[in-house]
């Protein structure tokens, strides 16, 4: 199964701190939960160890909201949290 993400997702990879493979990897192997509008969640705790925004997080926890297309997934969007 693909995974795909929407245009509106890729341009906010960087604002929000997150990479591609990032996503794609929480869409593979986190946990799922419903959401709004007949969409999916994803949510995986990253490791992180490093400064965003002059403070320096032990993890970073990204969640992707996905709709099923065919037999594949697309990226709505995500948020990212550190802590």
């Amino acid at each position: 199964m693909a995974i795909h993400l929407h245009p509106h997702a890729v341009d906010r990879l960087i604002e929000r701190g997150a990479t591609k493979s990032e996503v794609i990897e929480t869409v593979n192997a986190g946990e799922t939960f419903p959401a709004k509008y007949g969409r999916v969640g994803f949510r995986r705790n990253f490791q992180f160890g490093k400064p965003w925004k002059d403070k320096i997080y032990a993890t970073k926890q990204i969640e992707a909201y996905a709709v099923k297309e065919e037999n594949n997934w697309l990226v709505i969007t995500f948020i990212t949290r550190f802590f």
